[in-house]
């Protein structure tokens, strides 16, 4: 997990980047006196659990699955003037992982999208095969709809993770609002379809947070 991005600074050239946490057995057996069992972990599966991922973390990995096992450093700065880029941010960090088993992950991706019954198929732009995966990230209050995505599936230009507080199902507000992000960034405008179907909406969508409970 650390070679794919996660439980560790990516080193963004911003402050203030955050950890996040991938559990490893050592911190089970500190919390759990050594008393854990299979029980205990099979939420990490899901994401859940002790797992801490921040957006950038997990929009770095749709890159890394769409480049079929490497990242580059993320960075905001695209170049100074007469002064070339750090090297951090030119170098390729891979995975370890065989290109081959992103394939059938990228396989679910593009299924999610434009399969029948995906959980993405908001995403589904007629000119480019898009591949995602939704998340509802759960809350105290109302849960978060996330979507995390890449494309074109072939030659990726683009990758992106969106987050909607207290947004619901990830299908709700994520996944149209990557859509309509990724249709303006690949295509130069919103296509008609997207800005009939999903624009206005996003637009004037109000999202109330539920209240939380009385302790």
């Amino acid at each position: 997990m650390i070679k794919q991005g996660f439980g560790r600074a990516l080193g963004v050239d911003l402050p203030g980047e955050r950890n996040g946490n991938i559990p490893s057995g050592q911190s089970y057996d500190n919390k759990y006196k050594r008393r854990w069992k299979p029980l205990t972990v099979i939420s990490i599966a899901i994401g859940q659990g002790e797992i801490e991922t921040t957006p950038l973390q997990v929009c770095n990995f749709a890159a890394t699955v769409a480049n079929r096992g490497y990242f580059y450093t993320p960075h905001v700065v695209k170049n100074i003037k007469d002064v070339p880029l750090d090297t951090t941010y030119t170098k390729k960090r891979y995975t370890g992982i065989s290109p081959e088993y992103y394939e059938y992950v990228i396989d679910g991706m593009r299924w999610a999208v434009n399969g029948i019954g995906g959980t993405s198929w908001k995403a589904n732009l007629p000119y480019l095969e898009v591949c995602g995966k939704t998340g509802t990230a759960q809350n105290i209050g109302k849960d978060h709809s996330i979507f995390m995505a890449f494309a074109p599936r072939n030659n990726p230009k683009v990758a992106i993770f969106v987050i909607v507080e207290n947004g619901g199902f990830g299908s709700d507000y994520a996944v149209p609002i990557a859509r309509l992000m990724m249709d303006k960034y690949l295509n130069g405008t919103v296509s008609e379809y997207s800005r009939i179907m999903y624009e206005d909406k996003m637009k004037n969508a109000i999202i109330l947070r539920n209240a939380l409970p009385k302790k």
